[in-house]
């Protein structure tokens, strides 16, 4: 199985194809449920209200439930992975994740990605950190999220040469 994968193209970016000022509208877009917000609500143990139970909602300052924002951010991450990460090592982290409007069960929600910076890893030669700054934004165009996330991104000729068992 591996040597079908190492004939074929992999798809995504390695760290040469990023360039500062790039921006990766990432497709497709996501309708979120109610029923995806409860199961994973539920699912990490995220007990509040506001998440499961609509008369709460109802009740709120919103006037109905909310979407867990762990819920969007992990989807808003998913949508940026094809064209940031799929051939990354390894996710560095993310910092200054910030929730600036509410999602509903109904919002579809998009994501859109702009590389910040490409450097050279200083400790992994053939790999570079690369950082982007990720907005979540609704079918309205309101943003609701932004981060920042950097990942450690092989070259191609790191990862031919690793594939290669070299």
């Amino acid at each position: 199985m591996s040597q079908l994968l190492d004939k074929k193209a992999r798809p995504g970016r390695f760290f040469g194809d990023f360039t500062v000022g790039d921006l990766y509208n990432h497709w497709p877009g996501r309708t979120v449920t109610e029923a995806d917000n409860v199961n994973f609500s539920l699912m990490t143990m995220n007990r509040h209200p506001i998440h499961c139970d609509a008369n709460f909602g109802a009740q709120s300052e919103f006037g109905k439930c909310l979407v867990n924002s762990g819920l969007t951010l992990a989807i808003v991450l998913g949508m940026s992975v094809d064209d940031v990460s799929i051939n990354a090592v390894a996710n560095l982290g993310w910092k200054e994740i910030k929730l600036t409007g509410p999602v509903f069960p109904g919002d579809t929600i998009y994501a859109r990605s702009t590389v910040l910076e490409v450097r050279e890893s200083k400790k992994r030669p053939g790999q570079g950190i690369v950082t982007v700054r990720t907005e979540g934004y609704k079918q309205d165009g309101s943003v609701f999220m932004v981060f920042e996330r950097s990942c450690l991104v092989p070259s191609r000729t790191d990862r031919a040469s690793r594939s290669k068992g070299g």
